[in-house]
This record gives C-alpha cells, sequence and structure tokens, in this order.
C-alpha cells in the first residue's frame, strides 16, 4: 500500500476533530509514543491524536481512510507484541482519555466501558459492590481494557474463571471506513449470525477500533488460600499441574516459577523470603470460593498431589500479608528479568499435560542454540512465559541464529498440540512464525478477512500477517 504521509491540510483536518490541544507532533510526544513495552524496539508516529468520543474515532477514521494514512490504535502501551508499535509511521491514535466506566449494571451483573478504563480501576469498582472482574494480566494496574480486549487477555485466573473472551457481551466498534457498529447485545447467548465480537477479541486492533465494551461481572468471592510449593526439578513440578486437576481441584490460580527467576527477583526487590538450596522450580497456587472450610479440604488434597510428585516444602499463607507477599514475587518476576538483562520473552502455550515435555524440550533447544532461558507463567492453563536470556550471546547471534532456536521453540510447542501464544497476541513480533502452526489457506483465510474489513489496509498495518 501506497501510505501518504500527513500534510498540513490533513493536520487542520484532525484538529478540526477533536482540537488543537489533541493533535501532537513534538518530537518528545512522538518519541513516547513510538514504543510500547516490546523489546527495545521503536518506530516514529508522524503524530499523535486523542480522541474522546467513538464519533471522533469514526471522524479520524473516515480522514485516513480517504488520504490513506495508517492509523495504530494503541491503549496504556503495554503491548509484548508490538502491536502498538507504529511501524508504518502514520498515526497513533490514542484512547487514553475515553475512560469512563459508564455503568455497572447491578441487576444484570454488567459493567459498560470505554477503552481507555484501567483494568484494575474496573476491578475495584466492580469489588466495591461485591463483584469480580477476574481477568487481571500482570500489567493489569496500567494497561486499559481496550487493550485486553484487543489481545485476548488473560492473566493467572483464566485457569478457574476463563478469558475475556468470556466476559465480553457486546462492542462497540468504529470500522476502518468510520462506520460504528455493536457486534452483538447485552445478553448471556447470542445465536445470531457470526459472532463479531469473537472476531473482533484478539485481532490487535486491524480490523476495527472499540470504543465501548459490555462486559459481564460474576459474585465476589469471599474467601481465598494461597500455598507455595518448591520442587527439585522444572518437570516434577509441572508433572504435579495436571495431577491437581484429575484430583478434582479447580484452583482459582496455578502459577509456574522457575528458580533463575525467583533469585532475580530477590535481587530487585527486599522480600523476606529464602531460595532453599537444591529447589529448582516453585508453584503457587490459590484456592477461592465462599466456604473456608471446603478451602482447607482442597489445600489438603492440593497438598497429598504435591507429595507425591516430590515436592520440598510447602508453605500455606497464614496472613493476608503473607498472601501479598507470595504472590509479590510472582508480579515482581516480569520486572526483574527485565531490569537483569536483554532478553525476548515468548508467550508459548500447551494443553497442561504436556508443560514437562515443552519446558525440558526449551532447555534443550537452548543448549542447542547457546542461550539461557527464564520460565514462569500460569502454568493451571499450560501457558509458559519464556524469558530468553541474551547474555553472553553475540549480537550477530542474537540478532540472526536466535530466530532459528524461537522457531524450534513454536515448532515444538505445535507438536505438542499448542500454540504461538496464550494472551500476549502475535503483533510485530511473532509475524513471522504464523506458517508454524497454520497452513497457507487458513492464512489466506485470515488476510482475506482483514481485507474485507480494511480493504485500504490502514488500521494497524504491519500485525499479525506478513
Amino acid at each position: 500500500m501506497n501510505y501518504q504521509p500527513l500534510q498540513p491540510e490533513t493536520i487542520n483536518k484532525l484538529q478540526e476533530i477533536v482540537g488543537t490541544a489533541h493533535v501532537l507532533y513534538d518530537p518528545e510526544t512522538l518519541t513516547n509514543y513510538s514504543h510500547d513495552e516490546t523489546e527495545d524496539l521503536s518506530f516514529l508516529p508522524e503524530a499523535v491524536i486523542r480522541p474522546g468520543t467513538a464519533a471522533e474515532v469514526s471522524a479520524i477514521l473516515k480522514c485516513c481512510n480517504q488520504y490513506l494514512i495508517p492509523v495504530t490504535p494503541r491503549g496504556a502501551g503495554t503491548s509484548l507484541s508490538g502491536s502498538a508499535l507504529p511501524v508504518h509511521g502514520g498515526l497513533v491514535l490514542s484512547l487514553e482519555r475515553m475512560n469512563r466506566i459508564i455503568d455497572i449494571d447491578e441487576r444484570n451483573l454488567q459493567a459498560t466501558v470505554e477503552p481507555g478504563v484501567i483494568t484494575q480501576v474496573l476491578m475495584d469498582a466492580a469489588a466495591e459492590k461485591g463483584f469480580l472482574y477476574p481477568v487481571d494480566p500482570a500489567s493489569r494496574g496500567s494497561c486499559f481494557i481496550g487493550g485486553n480486549i484487543a489481545h485476548g487477555s488473560g492473566g493467572p485466573r483464566v485457569v478457574k474463571y476463563g478469558t475475556i473472551r468470556d466476559y465480553i457481551l457486546n462492542l462497540e466498534v468504529v470500522l476502518p471506513s468510520g462506520e460504528i457498529i455493536q457486534t452483538g447485545a447485552n445478553t448471556l447467548k447470542n445465536a445470531s449470525g457470526y459472532s463479531l465480537t469473537q472476531l473482533m477479541i484478539g485481532s490487535e486492533g486491524t480490523l476495527g477500533i472499540v470504543t465501548k465494551a459490555v462486559l459481564k461481572l460474576i459474585p465476589k468471592p469471599t474467601h481465598s488460600l494461597v500455598m507455595l510449593a518448591s520442587f527439585f526439578s522444572n518437570e516434577a513440578a509441572c508433572q504435579a499441574v495436571s495431577a491437581i486437576f484429575r484430583a478434582g481441584i479447580i484452583p482459582s490460580a496455578l502459577e509456574f516459577m522457575e528458580r533463575a527467576g525467583v533469585e532475580w527477583v530477590l535481587e530487585y526487590e527486599t522480600l523476606d523470603f529464602e531460595a532453599k538450596e537444591g529447589v529448582q522450580a516453585y508453584l503457587l497456587i490459590e484456592v477461592d470460593g465462599r466456604e473456608p472450610e471446603q478451602l482447607f479440604a482442597d489445600c489438603e488434597k492440593i497438598a497429598g498431589v504435591l507429595e507425591a510428585f516430590g515436592s520440598g516444602d510447602v508453605l500455606l499463607a497464614e496472613s493476608a500479608a503473607q498472601k501479598e507477599a507470595l504472590w509479590k514475587i510472582r508480579h515482581t518476576m516480569p520486572h526483574s528479568i527485565k531490569a537483569n538483562s536483554v532478553y525476548k520473552e515468548e508467550d508459548t502455550v500447551v494443553p497442561r499435560a504436556e508443560l514437562p515435555a515443552l519446558i525440558k524440550g526449551i532447555k534443550a533447544i537452548g543448549d542447542q542454540y547457546g542461550f539461557r532461558s527464564v520460565c514462569y507463567g500460569h502454568a493451571g492453563d499450560g501457558n509458559l512465559h519464556v524469558n530468553i536470556i541474551k547474555a553472553g550471546m553475540n549480537d550477530e547471534d542474537w540478532k540472526n541464529k536466535l530466530r532459528l532456536g524461537i522457531r524450534e521453540i513454536f515448532q515444538l510447542t505445535a507438536s505438542l498440540g499448542g500454540t504461538l501464544s496464550g494472551e500476549h497476541g502475535i503483533g510485530y513480533v511473532q509475524r513471522e512464525f504464523m506458517d508454524v502452526i497454520y497452513p497457507p489457506a487458513h492464512l489466506e483465510l485470515l488476510r482475506a478477512i482483514k481485507k474485507a474489513f480494511d480493504p485500504n489496509n490502514i488500521l494497524n498495518p504491519g500485525k499479525i500477517l506478513l
């Protein structure tokens, strides 16, 4: 596509739509919006625009479609797949001003929100009314609901409560042409044709821009218990994961942490915790509900499973402060790894019983290609975040040879019945690996869907598909 640069007359039209104060093109702003949280990648846009209503988003897209200006939708910029990178320059469309919780419907257990609402803000607002919004990605204190929808986000509690796909009832979406549509209905059931709602979830802003979402809420559990179990091998910890479910227990969270990650956390932040000698991996397990007696019984049964797989110490948090301290180890891990080394993070996911084979294979591939990896993630749903550490790799191998190793990791994942990403999306950095899981006919169908929605390819071009 022959995209056109922004001309002064186009800037004037955009300023008429949103006001002069919300069309920005000073060097500092352009630099701030040139990157997200993906590695060290950066692409300068020509301008940043901050609409405040769906009507303004519509007018912006009509203008950009007419003049063939690429538009990169942006939430909070917490993406790890490069989906918010303006790789073709053009316009970054930031949804930060559209940040209202429009309504919490207590009768129907629904929330209507704009895309710029911070996830934690919605979680807290729902909790104040006795409800749970359980989709809590690691960046929940800063990420936006719109970005979560665009990526099909999950988090630790997917294992019991499901991903964001299970909580979106209806979306207001602005198409690349500027048309505004409703993708569904504010109902729990909807069998009225193709599900455009589900198509939009995980589309990473390539098909339309979400300007309003109707979300399902559920009653909030009143009690929870948290356990931390240590293991003397990664494989033993991973083997215990599926056994917990086979024992009839569904935890509200089940997280895997490799020893190296825990050690880096302890270097990054002072915590009252010691990684004991010989321990190679940990499982952080949470159960929740409304009956404390049942939760204690569940923990006893889980402890029996852990023992059968050779666990070492099993710590049961005795207070809210201890629960928070254990969770802090897991929540701090991404930040500690980022602070420790140049790295690449891959978001693999397999059926949970295949986790032992996955982590064993990842380590073998690392040995073959000369890289270290630190793994952690949502073991309960088979989602393992693989942090590949540059460490002693030379720049040439890091740039070129590593890609071959990553491809082998994804081939291994696919062979185990898994896929490229559980929750981070494909974005810019994983596009080249889509052929690992999809045959040509599947990829052509995806391209046809993109073309049907966006024939001029102005909306987040360069993402998902090569």
